[in-house]
């Protein structure tokens, strides 16, 4: 509901004042989501991956910014290459460059580390302590509520879908388990 992909049947919901039913295209502009699905086009480059999200976004199509922003990623040396010869967890990085393209205010993460390796892991560690510098909101659900906590301000505990602790997260209740049932966020 917050990136606008379902819309809510009760309550309201409002994205930097604006409510994401009323408002839903102003919000998209602002808010960007990197999901379970990558939703990448498998025939073609991740720079051209890039490229056609990059003409839909209005932003900088030209190769030198499209290679930079795969080199964020971790996935220059592969620019060229096509995705269906990609890795999971290289399809959740070109997912990821095409999120942070659209230079969002507000970044929602399901389950980023997913399909990653270990330097996939501190990639998403780096890019979360950068974004929270230049002041981008970040909303991450993750499992791995130890990492969360190591990164995030602010923590939401879901527990069967109920909302059962908000606040910081040095208040977050512990848990022996790493985080089943967790959602935090920054």
């Amino acid at each position: 509901m917050l990136a606008t992909v379902l819309r809510a049947d009760l309550g309201t919901v409002q994205i930097f004042g604006r409510d994401v039913i009323r408002q839903r295209e102003e919000v998209r502009r602002e808010t960007a989501l990197l999901g379970h699905r990558t939703h990448l086009y498998e025939p073609l480059s991740a720079v051209e991956n890039l490229a056609v999200a990059a003409r839909f976004l209005r932003r900088d199509a030209g190769r030198p910014a499209l290679l930079s922003r795969l080199e964020e990623v971790g996935l220059g040396d592969r620019a060229d290459d096509l995705v269906q010869t990609f890795s999971a967890g290289m399809r959740q990085r070109l997912a990821l460059a095409r999120a942070l393209q659209q230079e969002p205010r507000m970044l929602l993460l399901d389950e980023p580390y997913g399909h990653l390796d270990p330097p996939g892991f501190l990639l998403i560690d780096g890019l979360l302590q950068r974004l929270r510098k230049q002041g981008v909101t970040v909303l991450m659900a993750t499992h791995l509520v130890a990492r969360g906590r190591k990164l995030c301000d602010r923590s939401l505990v879901l527990e069967a879908g109920r909302l059962i602790f908000s606040g910081a997260v040095s208040a977050m209740p512990g848990t022996d388990a790493e985080g089943a049932g967790f959602a935090e966020g920054s």
